[in-house]
């Protein structure tokens, strides 16, 4: 008889929030679950890692009876750590989310979530993202599990190309009902920051960073299309940002005068 496939679960939520607990009980149907998440919120921290400072891990008990570690890094310590330190082989796949809140489109580069999916990519295990677009914490993740057992379980069995992650989005809905699951692209858009200014009752300045989301993809093959619609996107990323494109223009430069 096979060995169950080892599943690392890890969040940038932290190791309490609502959204890992789902994960973790749809990953327990697929296999043996280990986790290692922060000990405190992690949101967008992008792929920012421990250099300067101590980590500390904790092993928890909060529900049911797999092993979990709080940590006091970034999601991308916590797959780091836990490869080296913690699990004793390689998981078969590293599950990251289900964050509470959205991660398509340009959200991706922020995200605690993805690169800890990433991290796990870099170290060549095949990995996936969960995001719900609800911030709520109490936010209901019910309609997420089949979506998630489903993709996970495709992952599974069949693989990841190398250096490809996979970013999966999906749309809160009112009926719990979702329309399906599409393959997608990143749709081009950003954020259109503002920074509210005011000052403190010592007379010092200070900001929030507010803005505005703002789509400039009319495409119907974007993520951000398929979850207006009613879709779960699944985006496959990539950790080589070299953009291969450029490389033949600017080889026509004049670069070694």
């Amino acid at each position: 008889m096979s060995k169950r496939p080892l599943i690392l679960v890890t969040n940038d939520d932290g190791i309490t929030a609502p959204g890992l607990r789902t994960l973790i009980s749809v990953m327990h149907t697929l296999g043996d679950v280990v986790v290692v998440a922060p000990d405190s919120p992690q949101s967008a921290m992008g792929h920012a890692i421990t250099i300067n400072s101590t980590l500390h891990l904790e092993k928890v008990t909060i529900d049911g009876k797999q092993p979990e570690y709080a940590c006091s890094g970034t999601p991308a310590d916590c797959v780091k750590l836990a490869v080296n330190e913690i699990l004793d082989r390689r998981p078969d796949i590293c599950v990251s989310g289900i964050n509470h809140g959205s991660n398509s489109s340009i959200n991706v580069i922020y995200s605690g979530t993805m690169s800890a999916a990433l991290e796990a990519g870099i170290e060549g295990i095949p990995a996936i993202g969960f995001s719900l677009l609800d911030y709520n914490w109490n936010a209901n993740f019910k309609h997420c599990k089949p979506a998630v057992k489903a993709i996970t379980k495709e992952v599974l069995n069949h693989g990841l190309s190398d250096g490809v992650v996979l970013n999966v989005n999906i749309p809160k809905t009112e009926n719990g009902k979702l329309k399906g699951i599409k393959v997608c692209r990143q749709a081009r858009a950003n954020w259109k920051e503002e920074f509210d200014k005011r000052t403190n009752p010592m007379g010092r300045e200070y900001y929030w960073l507010t803005g505005k989301f703002v789509n400039m993809d009319n495409g119907e093959d974007t993520d951000e299309w398929a979850l207006a619609n009613g879709y779960v996107s699944v985006v496959p990323v990539g950790f080589d940002l070299t953009a291969h494109h450029a490389i033949k223009s600017i080889n026509t430069w004049n670069l070694n005068d």
